[in-house]
């Protein structure tokens, strides 16, 4: 078997806990240690799952001794043993920690909260798995734009796309958050349009995307609000509910299911038991999806916790360039993870 590639996750948080999970899964990645500044319940954890624990930033090793938290070294520590490092510190400490791994001549991949410029380039599998071969540093785009690029992705092979308009019904904080809200309020963004269409871009160049956002009461989950003049419309809208219920990292619920929303959505997820109840699909309803002439309109739900998961292991695959392609990386990454639907294939480009 060939060698497999060594993989570091520095931040154990809402992302890098599930990012370390997925690379401890797959078949040619090997996960060496992951990082934190402070001890907590998620360092104690990470010591439980046999993962060594590194102390990064300005973080104490005393303190975590205290706490009776073993650590096997510090960042500059993990750094030296792995191939590259899956950044996932909280916003803007990633583009500190950039400087740090160029120094050291590692390999980098970046979250969606950096702004695209930390990295050579954004990677979305679905959309422009190839950009990364070679490359010393990714950008995993945001929860957001993960969904609207592979959407985009699929739905501009099968039909193309004149025009996209969204509108981001934004979640206002994380399960385990407490210091965001609203509590109780609707709040739109006024940054008209909002930045996602822009961060789509930054891997689909040309789509011709618009959108805005609004920040509701709720920690489940983000919901899209879609209408797309499409190029070459469909017969009707059976055939797009089709096409997306075939392609790998989408669920799509029928009406007999009664997943009316996000709530049921949640409990499909503690029911499924991937662990951490996470959704790592871009999430449709078969009734949510609406065809008038060249128009679709279709909602999507998005796990913010977990999309970008599997898109950071493919990107350390491409990078690494370990599959051909888009199709072969992910039926690897989603297979170990538990999300591979046989009979489930990518449209041709």
């Amino acid at each position: 078997m060939a060698k497999r590639i060594r993989v570091g996750v520095n931040g154990f948080g809402t992302i890098g806990k599930r990012v370390a999970d997925a690379v401890a899964r797959q078949p040619d990645l090997e996960l060496i240690g992951v990082a934190k500044t402070r001890p907590s319940f998620e360092a104690e954890d990470a010591i439980r799952r046999g993962y060594p624990l590194y102390v990064s930033g300005g973080g104490d090793r005393a303190a975590f001794a205290s706490a009776g938290i073993a650590t096997a070294g510090t960042l500059d520590d993990l750094l030296s043993d792995v191939d590259v490092i899956v950044d996932a510190a909280p916003d803007k400490v990633g583009r500190e920690n950039a400087a740090l791994y160029r120094a050291k001549g590692i390999r980098a991949i970046f979250q969606g909260g950096e702004k695209a410029d930390v990295a050579q380039a954004s990677f979305n599998a679905m959309a422009n798995y190839a950009v990364g071969h070679d490359k010393q540093s990714l950008r995993v785009v945001s929860c957001n734009t993960t969904g609207l690029a592979r959407a985009a992705a699929l739905i501009d092979r099968s039909w193309g796309v004149e025009s996209w308009d969204a509108t981001i019904v934004r979640r206002a904080a994380d399960p385990a958050e407490s210091k965001k809200g609203p509590i109780n309020g609707i709040l739109p963004t006024f940054q008209m349009p909002s930045h996602h269409g822009p961060d789509v871009r930054t891997v689909l160049q040309d789509l011709p995307i618009t959108t805005l956002a609004v920040v509701v009461p709720t920690t489940l989950m983000h919901v899209h609000v879609n209408r797309v003049r499409l190029r070459h419309p469909p017969a009707n809208a059976a055939e797009i509910a089709r096409t997306l219920a075939a392609s790998p990292r989408f669920r799509l619920f029928r009406g007999w299911e009664r997943v009316e929303g996000t709530p049921q959505v949640m409990e499909f997820a503690r029911d499924r038991g991937l662990g951490h109840n996470d959704v790592m699909e871009n999430v449709l309803w078969e009734e949510g999806i609406g065809l008038h002439g060249a128009d679709l309109h279709f909602f999507q739900a998005i796990h913010q916790e977990s999309i970008v998961v599997p898109e950071n292991v493919d990107a350390i695959r491409s990078m690494f360039s370990l599959a051909p392609n888009a199709e072969a990386s992910m039926a690897i990454t989603d297979r170990a993870l538990g999300l591979l639907v046989e009979g489930k294939s990518i449209p041709a480009r």
